[in-house]
């Protein structure tokens, strides 16, 4: 077949041909829905991915393509693979023919984009092709490592031409266009975008000259000049009217224009466009090769390798052929006896895809670590999220952490341990993004830090996986110091509720909904990070009160409404009740279960998300599919088995879908998972054999897996809740040295109130004690042993510890604030539940906000204006007024357009004693803060502050035409 098209057809029951594995690779699975995934070809872990380009913003458009647009506006050369920021789409070329223009069309006049139908669209795994319908053209797109070619067929009788544009996409800081010959053209595109300083250079060579050439400054041709620099630059390149064959190649590099051409004639030294397609599908058969599958539906086969496919795009080479790189210093070095890389989505690859490439390309894995070394000392850190030389600190958590552990505990050297551990360490030891309070309170106050919940269950996971390789290397006091840090998880949660929940002043987040998103949690809600303890799952399951009621929790998720409330959040898609699979904060969760004893459940519930959240159709995914991420959870469940803790070596069993998946190991051996009887209702393990003996465990160590052999599963329509259930049958993950109590919390008593008040105290560990103190002091073996409520009439400092078994908890600290019996306010809105900073009474708390909205200070409204009235209890006279406001316009927040000032003797009739209009520009993108204030002379019981909010984000603004929120915080008045 020539390639595959958007959708497949099943044909079960049928004999299977010996089909070339590439055959069954659908790259248009994920370019609909929010999969954002590319059509265009790229070699396995290529630099360049050139492909057709349909969207030029929005996020449904972060690929650069989306299947349901019906216009390319050409192809570029660079692609990210599901991400959920848009970049690249460097280096666009289009072919026309009739009028040249120079626009490409996207505001609705004349321009040379195209018009083109899916009839006519072919992608394959190193192949794409499409008719571009408004010229009569056929492209023909195919790629090596570090070069692509294209191949286009102009129709007869029209004027051909070929557009270059380095304008397209993000905004462009610098570019240049040589014209060297008449075949060959070179140049640099440097931007800005997600990545803050891209540089892209480029050499591009037609296989027969061009006519004229013309370049164009800010859309205006330049006749005769053979080289331009600008950021509004594109070219135009005439073919005459002859019609036929044109084959035009392109090298990239982001050290220079020769390293772009020293890779283009190293890889694509001629021009038979056929040999190089097959070179590339050739490339393919053999990394898919690596994993052989037989049985199941040809729709199961397109799945799974389509999945392995979109597990091999990402990480991408990022170094010349000679080796030079450019790091992330921005400076060019040389890699040596490894392949440097870049495009590194931690948050997510760390959980599948990073551990599946350490089963099938340890080499490679042992080169990724490599560059991230080579990051840590050119970069000063190991990377976050980097992208083409630029860390962009997206996400949370420092998730290089674990995929060095896990190679190292998964025996793969060729790397400095020593330098490893020491670049492990320093991302555990920096004070940015809380980890100064995570690392002084044992973890993060949702006023520290926005995510706090989030960024300390993440950074504790981090920490077990820093401890397990302290271990290794013999590093007893680290080892040590980073297991109390991993059970910073202890500390967040609520007995009360069963779920991890933001601590916000010592206190626990109050009103609580599990199913709300807010800023206290990453894309997620307290459901989807509740179980986000895959290091120590045996005290997560003692704090829920044991397997059976932790078994009961995970079906209480999985059977929970699936509506969220809160902020509304487009990664949390793929929904079975509050489980979450399109977003990865989910995707262990199904195999929990079989920590508690119950394995069938993780059998039913892994093959029913393998069944009915992967399709072979463009909207096959059921999120972003995250440089791998999704992909790789998918091929991993689809043989059998998943590592819910990378840096551990074990993997969960779950339920095989193919009747045989043999696993082709760099070592020469071959692993191979039978599954006897498998169907769509024979899912559930009834029993199994290990190279021939009985094996009753429902996990598979690395080992077993590396040294070969053979395991049969035989599957059933009905559980047998005997098989893998015992104690010593079951996966474990538990820490069992240097225990740490989980923090005592405030069970009862408000931090603002007036009169007096009982403050009750609580802790997760049933029988801990309890010391405390009131007056800001820690506590201590003398200080008061918590028995009954403490009465607090007064403003105080409350600080508690728990000891439980010999082993304590960090202090706990919380100020109560008498508040004065007037002013009262009173609110003639709601403020958004996520926003509300503590209730009503946090417009007069003395409490100031900062310009970070997300710890929790400012009130947040949407949609509606605000009175705000304070009660004085009796006139008084009244010189200055002010209202605090926040203006945060990327995140939607804007200032008010004018606050009014008003006086009532009695709180009904009220007169205006003056205004204040906003003088912050609407366009200031820097987050700012500002007092509305007015100076007055005014003797009254009552003061409103009407507030007229802004309305409609601008025409400008990326969010034009929603609403824009307005923050308030501190009411000041004298």
């Amino acid at each position: 077949m020539e390639g595959t098209g958007a959708s497949t057809t099943a044909d079960e029951g049928q004999a299977q041909p010996a089909a070339r594995l590439t055959s069954y690779v659908n790259p248009f699975i994920g370019t609909g829905g929010h999969g954002h995934t590319y059509p265009g070809p790229s070699m396995p872990f290529g630099m360049i991915q050139p492909g057709p380009d349909t969207r030029l913003t929005g996020w449904d458009g972060c690929s650069g393509y989306h299947y349901s647009d019906t216009r390319i506006f050409g192809f570029s050369h660079t692609h990210l693979s599901g991400t959920g920021i848009p970049d690249y789409a460097d280096v666009l070329v289009m072919p026309t023919t009739g009028v040249a223009r120079l626009r490409n069309g996207a505001d609705g006049q004349p321009g040379y984009a195209s018009s083109f139908s899916h009839d006519d669209e072919v992608a394959a795994a190193g192949y794409y092709a499409v008719t571009l319908r408004d010229y009569g053209i056929r492209a023909e797109l195919t790629a090596t490592v570090r070069a692509a070619m294209h191949r286009y067929t102009f129709p007869r009788g029209h004027a051909s031409h070929v557009v270059l544009d380095l304008e397209h996409r993000d905004e462009v800081t610098d570019a240049s266009v040589d014209i060297v010959s008449d075949t060959e053209v070179t140049g640099l595109r440097r931007s800005t975008g997600w990545a803050r300083d891209q540089t892209v250079y480029f050499a591009l060579r037609f296989s027969r000259p061009f006519s004229s050439g013309g370049l164009a400054l800010d859309d205006r041709l330049a006749p005769g000049r053979r080289s331009a620099r600008g950021s509004k630059l594109k070219a135009i390149f005439d073919f005459g009217d002859g019609g036929g064959s044109l084959l035009l190649k392109i090298g990239i590099s982001a050290v220079s224009a020769d390293g772009a051409r020293t890779n283009l004639d190293t890889e694509l030294a001629g021009w038979d466009f056929d040999a190089a397609r097959q070179a590339a599908d050739a490339a393919w058969e053999a990394e898919l090769s690596k994993i052989r599958v037989e049985g199941g539906t040809r729709d199961e086969r397109v799945r799974f390798y389509s999945a392995l496919y979109h597990s091999m795009l990402t990480p991408n080479v990022y170094m010349d052929a000679d080796g030079r790189y450019r790091g992330r210093d921005q400076k060019i070095h040389t890699a040596e006896g490894f392949t440097y890389y870049t495009v590194f989505s931690l948050w997510d690859t760390f959980r599948a895809l990073h551990p599946l490439l350490a089963i099938v390309d340890r080499a490679r894995t042992r080169d990724f670590v490599q560059t991230f070394l080579r990051q840590y000392r050119e970069g000063g850190r190991l990377p976050v999220w980097e992208l083409a030389a630029n860390e962009t600190d997206t996400m949370i958590g420092y998730h290089a952490v674990p995929v060095i552990a896990d190679a190292i505990a998964k025996g793969i050297d060729g790397f400095d341990r020593e330098l490893a551990f020491a670049a492990m360490k320093h991302s555990a030891e920096e004070d940015r993004l809380g980890l100064a309070a995570y690392k002084r309170d044992g973890f993060i106050d949702g006023r520290e830090e926005s995510e706090s919940v989030s960024r300390t269950l993440e950074y504790g996971y981090d920490d077990w996986t820093i401890a397990q390789v302290a271990r290794r290397l013999g590093h007893a006091d680290d080892h040590a110091r980073y297991v109390r840090r991993a059970q910073a998880y202890k500390h967040l949660f609520d007995p009360s509720t069963g779920f991890m929940r933001a601590r916000v002043d010592g206190f626990w987040l109050s009103p609580f909904d599990p199913s709300e998103v807010n800023n206290y949690y990453t894309e997620g809600n307290a459901w989807q990070y509740s179980f986000f303890v895959p290091h120590d799952v045996e005290g997560l399951m003692r704090l829920m009160g044991g397997p059976g009621r932790f078994a009961r929790k995970l079906d209480d998720l999985f059977s929970a409404s699936s509506k969220t409330t809160g902020r509304e959040q487009a990664d949390i898609t793929g929904l079975i009740g509050q489980y979450a699979h399109g977003n990865e904060p989910s995707h262990h969760m199904a195999y929990l279960y079989a920590y508690a004893g119950q394995p069938w459940k993780t059998q039913e519930m892994a093959r029913r998300i393998v069944d009915t959240l992967y399709g072979s159709g463009p909207d096959g995914l059921a999120g972003n599919e995250d440089c791998g991420q999704m992909s790789a959870w998918y091929v991993l469940s689809a043989m059998g088995f998943y590592p819910v803790t990378p840096g551990s070596t074990e993997y969960v069993v779950g339920s095989p879908l193919f009747e045989r998946a043999t696993i082709r190991l760099e070592s020469g051996r071959e692993f191979t998972i039978r599954a006897r009887g498998v169907s769509a209702a024979a899912k559930y393990v009834q029993r199994a054999t290990l190279n021939g003996s009985p094996y009753d465990k429902a996990f598979l160590d690395h080992d077993t897996i590396a040294a070969g052999g053979e395991i049969v599963f035989d599957m059933g329509t009905s559980p047998n809740t005997g098989w893998g259930s015992r104690p010593s049958s079951r996966p474990r993950a538990a820490i069992e040295d240097g225990l740490v109590v989980g923090a005592p919390f405030i069970a009862s008593g408000r931090q603002l109130f007036r009169g007096t008040q009982e403050v009750t105290l609580g802790a997760a560990a049933t029988g801990a004690e309890i010391r405390y103190t009131v007056d800001g002091s820690a506590p201590g073996a003398a200080s008061p042993r918590y028995a009954r409520p403490v009465t607090v009439s007064d403003s105080i400092t409350l600080r508690a510890v728990a000891h439980h078994s010999g082993a304590s908890s960090p202090a706990i600290t919380a100020v109560f604030r008498r508040l004065p019996e007037y002013p009262r306010i009173a609110l003639s809105a709601r403020y958004a539940p996520q926003y509300g900073a503590g209730g009503d009474d946090a417009l007069v708390d003395g409490l100031r906000g900062n310009n970070n909205f997300r710890v929790g200070r400012w009130q947040g409204y949407l949609g509606t204006g605000l009175d705000a009235t304070l009660d004085f209890g009796a006139p008084r006279e009244i010189r200055h007024v002010a209202m605090g406001f926040l203006q945060d316009a990327g995140s939607w927040i804007l200032m008010p357009r004018r606050v009014v000032v008003l006086a009532s003797d009695d709180g009904v009739a009220y007169r205006s004693v003056g205004e204040i209009a906003n003088t912050v520009p609407e366009r200031e993108m820097t987050p700012v803060t500002r007092d509305f204030a007015l100076d007055v002379a005014v003797r009254a019981r009552f003061i409103r502050l009407h507030v007229e909010r802004y309305g409609k984000l601008p025409e400008w603004h990326p969010g034009a035409g929603n609403e824009a929120w307005f923050f308030a915080d501190e009411i000041v008045f004298r």
